[in-house]
This record gives structure tokens, sequence and C-alpha cells, in this order.
């Protein structure tokens, strides 16, 4: 399965994007719920350690494999966690509200009020239900994430 974030501009303190499930080879077919990062600071062609602020940088764009494992910083909950992030590790999804609850990871949320999800709880076991549903089918998940 793959799934695509697609971004939007960021703001002053976050970035707002929409998740997707991807059909065939390029068409979004359904939006899972909206997400809430930190702000895009991404150089293309510029290395990550040169633009990369630790706990207020989104990650990079690309094409991450997704798969689900415990979380020491969640208490052992198990979560999807995207594999190999240049410059960046531990990133996973996971509920919040605002940028201030995240470090590089992805929050989703039913609703968006430009700045911020809502219903992170509600929105992520969605998502990880989803997620969970194809790892156990032995089906790879893919994370496309896409910047404006």
């Amino acid at each position: 399965m793959r799934i695509r974030l697609q971004r939007h501009p960021s703001g002053p303190t976050s970035t707002i994007g929409a998740l997707y499930q991807v059909s065939g080879d390029t068409s979004l077919s359904e939006r899972w719920c909206w997400t809430c990062e930190d702000v895009i600071r991404e150089k293309p062609g510029v290395p990550v350690g040169a633009w990369k602020i630790p706990g207020s940088t989104a990650i990079p764009e690309g094409m991450y494999r997704v798969v689900m494992t415990p979380s020491v910083r969640f208490h052992g909950k198990v979560l999807p966690l995207l594999l190999d992030v240049p410059g960046f590790s531990g990133v996973r999804i996971h509920p919040g509200n605002t940028s201030a609850d995240t470090e590089g990871c992805i929050l989703p949320g039913d609703s968006t009020d430009g700045t911020n999800v809502m219903s992170s709880h509600l929105a992520f076991g969605i998502v990880a239900a989803r997620i969970h549903e194809c790892i156990q089918q032995d089906e790879q998940v893919y994370l496309e994430v896409r910047n404006p």
C-alpha cells in the first residue's frame, strides 16, 4: 500500500497536510485525515544538517517504508515508524494536535484550523489500523511525502 502526505505551505509554526491512500500509480483515492508537522525547512540539494533545526523541522520529502513497532517514548505502544529518513530517527505517526506535540513526527487529525489538527486520537486510530491491517497481510506500506 502506498500512502501520500501532500503538504500545504508552512505557516510560521507548523505545516498542515492531507494523508491519502494512493490508487494505481499516482491517483489519490481517499483522504484519510489531515496532518500537522513542524515547519518545512528543506533546501533541495543541501544536506539535511545544514537546514535542520532539531525538534522544529519537518522531515524531507521522499518515499519511506512504514513499519509498526513499540515506541519507548509512548510506553511500548505500537505505532507506525518511518524507516531511513535522512537526518532523522524515530519518526513516527502518533496522536497530537499542534507542532509543539511533534519533533519531526506526523500528527493525524480529522479536522484542521489551518495551524493545528483536532480529534487526533480518533484519526490516528483509523490510520494505524489501516497500516497494521496491510502489514498483517504481508503487504509493505510506503509513505510518500510531498512538499507544496
